[in-house]
């Protein structure tokens, strides 16, 4: 299988952040890690070796990215509005860095799919919901896409509420929902077993796929049995079984 290791500096991050591609030819799949996860994780736990198949065929090239989630979302030392603008500096990174670095490596633009576990289901959905231009689809595995119930204190402003799709989608309205509606489309996937019920992924991807239904957004809700864990395991087989549907 065809690796590469890239690092790309973000002038908004500070850093450079990596992101690790697989792959010769295919659809672009961007993949965030779990949360405050790295650009090896996806390989690590597995991941790419239950997609290995579609990767040596050429129908999917799998971009995996690294998370600042630990500076961001998962900094319970910061009020949420600035956990949102620091997610903010990451999205710029994405934008200007990791994007075009795809586009680069594909021969030109072209349609990414977003896709991650945990909370890089949440990555994966609102990064699609707000890029779809870019991205037009998201599978996401046992995501919790409320933002404003991770341990979040602190007056919520302008970044908290655009990256909260429990708050700006239900808003959304005109010419711009039209177009979401005609162009993106989500791929929702929890189990019911441990830990999905625990942590209130189970919950949260329900009701998530609630205020997509009430808005005309196309989307998939697919739940697994009670055996199903919030875990890699069981991520690896929802991956496979999936991916295939969009490569």
């Amino acid at each position: 299988m065809n690796r590469r290791v890239e690092h790309l500096h973000s002038p908004a991050i500070g850093a450079a952040g990596t992101v690790i591609a697989y792959g010769h030819w295919g659809r672009p799949v961007l993949v965030f890690p779990a949360e405050a996860g790295g650009a090896h994780d996806f390989e690590s736990w597995g991941m790419v070796d239950a997609v290995a198949d579609l990767i040596d065929a050429g129908r999917a090239k799998v971009y995996c990215v690294d998370s600042i989630d630990s500076q961001s979302w998962s900094n319970k030392g910061a009020p949420i509005e600035e956990r949102a603008r620091r997610h903010n500096a990451y999205e710029s990174w994405l934008l200007d860095q990791v994007v075009p670095w795809i586009h680069g490596d594909c021969g030109g633009p072209v349609d990414v799919l977003t896709t991650g576990c945990s909370m890089g289901a949440f990555h994966a959905a609102n990064f699609t919901l707000k890029h779809g231009h870019l991205a037009s689809r998201a599978l996401c595995l046992s995501g919790n896409y409320d933002p404003s119930r991770w341990s979040g204190w602190g007056e919520r402003g302008e970044a908290a509420y655009f990256n909260n799709p429990m708050d700006y989608v239900p808003n959304m309205d005109g010419d711009h929902l039209d177009w979401l509606r005609s162009t993106v489309s989500l791929t929702l996937v929890c189990g019911q077993g441990m830990w999905e019920d625990t942590t209130g992924t189970l919950e949260s991807t329900r009701a998530f796929a609630a205020v997509l239904a009430a808005k005309g957004i196309p989307h998939e809700l697919d739940v697994w049995g009670h055996d199903v864990a919030h875990d890699w395991p069981w991520w690896r087989r929802e991956f496979a079984h999936h991916l295939p549907r969009f490569c």
